[in-house]
């Protein structure tokens, strides 16, 4: 072989090394065009990453704090920026050395890193989370009981807390209800996008719409299909007390007019869905389930006050109230006060009626 043909092969080979280097990350991110296209985005992944982390929140934040910010944000829907930036707002991580951070309260009442009042906790600072409360205490670590003083189990109560309050979508609100300043609200989105490398507040994968299951494809028959269609379209509209659209909708309102749309009658208010449809053990549910919740004056564990459609296991639709945001879709297996599920598919006034528009 001679020595032009060997430097020749050299060179060759190194192309193909150097290629292949080069598009070994790009074929692991994305898929080319021809095969269905586009960026694959990680939507499953619960576990925590690290990127979008500024210098700044390097530097600033305790690692042990930073991986439960991270870990919360992503298991709730909630941006860890936000959840960072109230931790340093309120107690610097849980650096500051004022009354009630670590233990005791402070002169308002607030206790812990992310500065939870003691009554909005759950009546006590540290709570068995098999018993019976109404709050915010949360088990962040996995030992039965929620610690207004545990890093792991305030930051798992704030992020629940900011998500039924409005996080991801509407922060402004969420915060404003965290602490009813309008200089508060301020100041921890300021901070947040600091703690960002790109300097945004851009929702979190499982919060991006690229992330939603096929949620019509997906459901069971044609008839939860056509329900599903018609409670989706709603999206983004108002909460609007007795509203059955097309302007706004209450909570039953919107389930009561989806069920319309596929030629079903159901009743109009949560207490007559309640006992209409038949009863869904947990865990059961599916697409086109009612789940109903204990909320709002006069109501009870037997007479629930709100009710939400079950768009996917984990997740539904619902028109919670006026200051609550638009209509959307949000989780409901981490929300208090479920008084259980049913099915009105499966009520005989129901079934009549598939049978006589040769549904069944």
């Amino acid at each position: 072989m001679t020595s032009r043909l060997r430097i020749a092969l050299i060179i060759g080979l190194a192309g193909v090394v150097l290629v292949t280097l080069i598009m070994a990350p790009m074929l692991m991110s994305t898929f080319p065009s021809f095969l269905g296209g586009g960026t694959v985005t990680d939507c499953e992944d619960d576990s925590p990453k690290f990127a979008n982390v500024s210098d700044t929140a390097q530097s600033d934040i305790p690692p042990e704090y930073l991986a439960l910010y991270k870990k919360w944000g992503q298991k709730t829907g909630v941006q860890w920026t936000v959840l960072a930036a109230v931790g340093k707002r309120e107690t610097d991580h849980g650096r500051s050395n004022l009354p009630g951070v670590k233990s005791g309260t402070n002169y308002a009442g607030a206790a812990g890193p992310m500065q939870f009042l003691i009554s909005t906790w759950g009546g006590k600072s540290k709570i068995k989370t098999s018993s019976k409360f109404n709050g915010y205490a949360s088990d962040g670590d996995d030992d039965g009981y929620g610690d207004v003083y545990n890093p792991a189990d305030a930051i798992l109560g704030a992020a629940k807390m900011l998500k039924r309050n409005g996080a991801p979508g509407d922060l402004r609100r969420a915060l404003f209800v965290y602490n009813r300043a309008i200089w508060y609200v301020e100041q921890v989105l300021e901070i947040a996008r600091k703690y960002a490398s790109d300097g945004t507040l851009d929702l979190p994968p499982e919060a991006d719409p690229a992330c939603d299951p096929p949620l019509v494809e997906a459901a069971p028959t044609d008839v939860v299909r056509k329900i599903l269609q018609y409670a989706l379209a709603q999206r983004g509209k108002p909460y609007r007390w007795g509203g059955t659209g097309p302007e706004g909708y209450d909570c039953s309102g919107i389930i009561y007019m989806a069920y319309r749309s596929a030629g079903l009658s159901i009743p109009r208010t949560t207490f007559g869905q309640w006992p209409f449809g038949k009863k869904i053990s947990e865990g059961d549910e599916q697409a086109g389930d009612l789940v109903f919740f204990n909320a709002g004056p006069g109501t009870s564990a037997n007479n629930p006050g709100h009710v939400g459609m079950v768009v996917s296991p984990g997740k539904m639709i619902e028109a919670r109230c006026t200051l609550c945001g638009p209509i959307k879709v949000t989780t409901y297996r981490d929300r208090p006060n479920i008084v259980g599920y049913t099915r009105p598919l499966q009520n005989s006034k129901v079934k009549e009626q598939l049978r006589s528009q040769g549904l069944t």
